[in-house]
C-alpha cells in the first residue's frame, strides 16, 4: 500500500467543508463592503472649505467728501468796559452751564451808585404815598401827587440803568459748553474788545463739506452719512444732512453742505478734518464677502452649499451691484441666509460634497478658523 502524504491525510472531508464555508463568508463580506467603499473614500477625501452666509443688510451707494468740524455754538467772550478783573470762576477746559458766572470785573463803584439810587427810590416812594393819602383827604393838589409819582418812576429807571451797566462787569456763559484755556488773571486791566474766554457747545457738531453740483438732485435734509477721523481710525461717527447751501460756487462747481453729528462724549473738536461718506439711495440688499465671487469673463458665479443635501456644491450665476470694502451687493441669483464658499474655491467644484471648516463672520476671522482646523488640510 502506497504511502499517503501527511498533508493529504489531514485534509478530511470535515476540514474541507470548513474551509469552503470560510472562503464563502469572505467573498460575501467583500461583496457587502464594495458599495460602501466609494462612500467612505468620498468622506475621507472631502475638501475642507470655509463658508459665509449671505446676509440682508442696509446698503447705500457711497459718495465721498472731506469736511471740517465746527461747534454747534461758539463764542469768544470779551470785555465791554475798562476795569480790573476781580474774579475768574473757571478752569481750563471746564464744562459750564448756561448763565454761569465766568469772569467778574471790579464793580464796587457801580454797586455804590446802585445803593444810592435804591435809597432815593425808597424816599420818593414814601413821598408819593404821603401825597396820595393827603389827596384822599382833599389836603393835597392832584398836580403834587402826579409829580411825586413821576419822580418815583425816574428813580426806578435810574436803578434799572445801573443794573444794566453792572451786567457789563459780569461775563456769564450764554449757553452750556466747554471753555477754553484760561489766559487771564485776577488784577489784570482789560479794555473793551479784550478776549477773555472762549466757549464752545460740543454736544452736537456741525460738519461742513462740499460736493459736486452734479449730485445736487440727491442731496436732501435728513440724508444719512458716516464720517471718519484720523484721530479715531477705528471709530465711525453717524450723522445726517441738516442744510444745503443756496448757491453753487461758479469756480469749483460745487455746493456747500452742512451736516450734524452727535458728540455726547466730546471726542470731536472744532477744526478737525473728517472723511465723509454720504449714503445715497439706502435700501435692503443681499450682501456677501467679495471673496465668494468667481469671475468668468463678464459673468460672476458663486458656489452655494446645499446643507440639506450633505453639503453638495452648486455653481450659480449671480448679478453683482455696488461694491464696498470687502463686500458686494447681489442683485439676483442669491437669497439671504444661503451658505456660499468664501475660502477654498480652488479645491471645490460643482457637485462636490465639502467639509465646512467654519463660517467667516464679524466675530471670527479667517486666521482663527485656520488655526482651529490646523492639520485638516490646506485651503
Amino acid at each position: 500500500m502506497d504511502s499517503v502524504p501527511i498533508a493529504t491525510r489531514r485534509m478530511t472531508p470535515r476540514v474541507l467543508m470548513n474551509r469552503s464555508c470560510f472562503a464563502l463568508f469572505m467573498l460575501l463580506g467583500l461583496l457587502c463592503l464594495a458599495p460602501l467603499s466609494p462612500l467612505l473614500a468620498n468622506t475621507e477625501e472631502r475638501p475642507g472649505v470655509i463658508g459665509a452666509y449671505a446676509s440682508i443688510e442696509t446698503w447705500a451707494d457711497p459718495l465721498e467728501a472731506l469736511g471740517t468740524l465746527r461747534a454747534d455754538e461758539s463764542v469768544t467772550l470779551s470785555a465791554t468796559v475798562t476795569d480790573i478783573i476781580a474774579e475768574v470762576n473757571f478752569r481750563d477746559g471746564q464744562v459750564v452751564e448756561a448763565d454761569q458766572l465766568l469772569v467778574r470785573l471790579e464793580d464796587s463803584e457801580e454797586r455804590a451808585q446802585l445803593r444810592a439810587a435804591q435809597a432815593l427810590r425808597d424816599e420818593r416812594r414814601s413821598t408819593a404815598e404821603r401825597f396820595s393819602q393827603l389827596q384822599s383827604r382833599n389836603m393835597a393838589a392832584r398836580a403834587d401827587v402826579e409829580d411825586s409819582h413821576a419822580r418815583l418812576r425816574q428813580a426806578e429807571a435810574e436803578i434799572q440803568a445801573i443794573e444794566a451797566r453792572l451786567t457789563n462787569y459780569q461775563l456769564r456763559a450764554p449757553f452750556p459748553g466747554r471753555v477754553g484755556f484760561r489766559n487771564i488773571s485776577i488784577g489784570s486791566l482789560v479794555t473793551p474788545g479784550t478776549p477773555l474766554v472762549t466757549l464752545d457747545k460740543l454736544d452736537v457738531m456741525k460738519l461742513d463739506f462740499t460736493v459736486p453740483e452734479s449730485f445736487l438732485a440727491i442731496l436732501t435734509p435728513g440724508l444719512p452719512l458716516i464720517a471718519y477721523s484720523a484721530a479715531y481710525p477705528d471709530d465711525t461717527f453717524s450723522g445726517e444732512i441738516s442744510s444745503i447751501g443756496p448757491r453753487v460756487d461758479p469756480v469749483s462747481r460745487s455746493i456747500s453742505v452742512r451736516a450734524e453729528i452727535d458728540n455726547p462724549e466730546f471726542r470731536l473738536r472744532p477744526g478737525m478734518l473728517m472723511e465723509v461718506i454720504l449714503l445715497r439711495s439706502p435700501r435692503q440688499a443681499v450682501v456677501v464677502p467679495e471673496s465668494v465671487l468667481i469671475p468668468s469673463g463678464d459673468q460672476q458665479f458663486v458656489l452655494v452649499v446645499d446643507e440639506e443635501n450633505d453639503n453638495r456644491l452648486e455653481r450659480r450665476q449671480v448679478e453683482v451691484g455696488e461694491r464696498r470694502t470687502g463686500q458686494a451687493e447681489i442683485l439676483q441669483g442669491l437669497r439671504g441666509g444661503e451658505l456660499v464658499i468664501s475660502h477654498g474655491l480652488q479645491r471645490a467644484h460643482e457637485g462636490d460634497h465639502v467639509h465646512i471648516l467654519g463660517i467667516a463672520d464679524d466675530d471670527v476671522t479667517i486666521r482663527q478658523l485656520l488655526e482651529a482646523n490646523r492639520g485638516e488640510g490646506d485651503l
